[in-house]
């Protein structure tokens, strides 16, 4: 039982190093609140964990007041990205043609922002669409961005 206890921890550390992590790059306030922080506009910054080279801009609305303080506000299903490259894209292994590259809880329990990058293998694109979902309902507000890649460095693919 042991064994089967430290690998699967291991796996969980291994997944959890590799997860892209959010980087904040800025943020506005859109709302004065009396108590608790104000409502605002949040920029985070994801380096794609699959290819080298390409960073994601993330832009949401962070609900304020006491319960976005507590953690307990259902923030708004609305996002932006846009992704770029930042550097020499290169991929460390193949990528599968979905593949989901960040999810993160924007709700106390029941919603996530996620972030799921698309490889558009005839044009040698990356393509990556944010768009929020819910257990019972989710929300068709959506946004897609994509980078194209040199051709000179097709996409791997799986």
């Amino acid at each position: 039982m042991k064994p089967l206890l430290l690998t699967a921890l291991s796996s969980l550390a291994l997944a959890v190093a590799h997860a892209p992590r959010a980087e904040p790059v800025g943020e506005v306030d859109t709302v004065f609140k009396l108590v608790g922080p104000d409502h605002k506009i949040v920029v985070d910054a994801y380096d794609d964990p699959g290819v080298r080279g390409v960073t994601c801009y993330v832009s949401r609305a962070k609900t304020g007041g006491i319960k976005g303080g507590l953690g307990l506000a259902e923030d708004k299903a609305e996002a932006s990205i846009a992704c770029r490259q930042t550097g020499p894209i290169s991929f460390p292994r193949p990528l599968k043609q979905q593949e989901e590259m960040f999810s993160e809880r924007i709700s106390l329990v029941f919603k996530r922002l996620r972030v799921v990058r698309m490889v558009d293998a005839g044009r040698n694109t990356l393509v990556y669409l944010t768009y929020s979902d819910r257990v019972i309902e989710g929300s068709p507000q959506n946004s897609v961005t994509a980078v194209p890649v040199d051709r000179a460095v097709p996409i791997p693919l799986r």
